[in-house]
C-alpha cells in the first residue's frame, strides 16, 4: 500500500513507456497510486508511489509493508479487487491508519508468476472504485508489468565476464582470471550488452545489477 524504504529496488522510469503509463494510472487515481513491478525476493524491479507523503514516511517507519493485508493478498492471487473486498485480518490496523491520510477507499491489482509478481494500488477519498475504473487498473498492471520486463537471463560466461569487470578487472585481469583469451572475453561481453540492450560494458553492468543478475 504505501512504499517499502530502501529495499524498494532500483527505480527505473527512465523508459518513457513505464512514465505514460503512470500518468494514466494517476489520472484514475485521486489519492496517489503504489506501483511494485517484477517483484522478486521480496523487492520490486520497479518501484513508485504516489500516495500522501506522511503516509508513505509513517508506513515505512513502521515496516507496515511486512503487515499489510493488501502485499499478502496480491503476492498470494493474480487478480484484481476492491480493498474493501480483500477477506484477510488486518491485526495491525494498516488499513484503518491509512484512511487517516484520506486512502478511504481502493483497488489493488496482482498479475504475472509468483517468482516476479507485479502489484499496483490505487485509491481515493470519496468512493470506490467503480467495474470500469478497475478493468482499467487491471489493464495498466498488465502493460506495467510487459513494459517494465527485464530482459532474459545471461549466461553464466556473460555473468563471469561482467562480474570480473564489476570488480574493478581490466580486461587483461579478467581474461587471465577466467583462463581465457581477450578476444573471448571481448566476445562474452559484446553477446551480454546485446542481451542487455546496453550500448557500453559500464551500461551492461548497470543493468545488469539492476536486473540482479549479477
Amino acid at each position: 500500500m504505501g512504499s517499502k524504504g530502501a529495499a524498494t529496488g532500483p527505480v527505473m522510469l527512465e523508459r518513457r513507456g513505464i512514465n505514460q503509463l503512470l500518468q494514466e494510472l494517476g489520472s484514475i487515481a485521486p489519492m496517489g497510486y503504489s506501483v511494485g513491478l517484477h517483484i522478486r525476493f521480496a523487492s520490486p524491479l520497479v518501484y513508485r508511489s504516489t500516495y500522501p507523503e506522511e503516509w508513505v514516511d509513517i508506513y515505512n517507519t513502521h515496516s507496515y509493508y511486512l503487515r499489510d493485508p493488501l502485499v499478502f493478498w496480491g503476492l498470494g492471487l493474480a487478480g484484481t479487487t476492491r480493498w474493501s473486498a480483500i477477506p484477510l485480518p488486518d491485526p495491525f490496523g494498516v488499513m484503518d491508519k491509512a484512511a487517516r491520510y484520506g486512502l478511504n477507499f481502493g483497488a489493488v491489482s496482482s498479475y504475472g508468476p509468483v517468482t516476479s509478481r507485479s502489484i499496483v494500488g490505487i485509491a481515493r477519498s470519496d468512493r470506490e472504485f467503480s467495474d470500469t475504473e478497475l478493468s482499467a487498473l487491471e489493464e495498466l498492471t498488465i502493460r506495467l508489468h510487459i513494459e517494465a520486463k527485464p530482459p532474459s537471463e545471461l549466461t553464466k560466461a556473460q555473468i563471469e565476464a561482467l562480474r570480473c569487470l564489476a570488480d574493478g578487472d581490466r580486461h587483461a585481469a579478467a581474461a587471465e582470471r577466467l583462463g581465457i583469451s581477450e578476444s573471448a572475453l571481448k566476445a562474452r561481453l559484446v553477446s551480454a550488452r546485446i542481451r542487455l540492450e546496453a550500448r557500453t560494458t559500464s551500461e551492461a553492468i548497470r543493468k545488469a545489477r539492476e536486473y540482479r543478475l549479477i
